[in-house]
């Protein structure tokens, strides 16, 4: 599923399938703090404005 606009949170499968990248990568995106996430329950979740503040931040080299 590609995050949707009106999303405020999404899965981390979703996160990368919204990036084009794999769930390894989005992990350590994570970790580095690129991307924010919530915890829910058992659930992360990643906040579907880091990705697009990760997205607006890229200048065309590697993430």
């Amino acid at each position: 599923m590609i995050v949707s606009v009106g999303s405020i949170l999404c899965s981390i499968k979703d996160a990368a399938s919204s990036l084009g990248v794999g769930r390894t990568l989005t992990y350590d995106l994570i970790k580095k703090g690129r991307l924010d996430t919530v915890k829910i329950g058992s659930r992360t979740l990643v906040k579907v404005d880091s990705i697009k503040a990760l997205i607006d931040g890229a200048t065309g080299g590697a993430v």
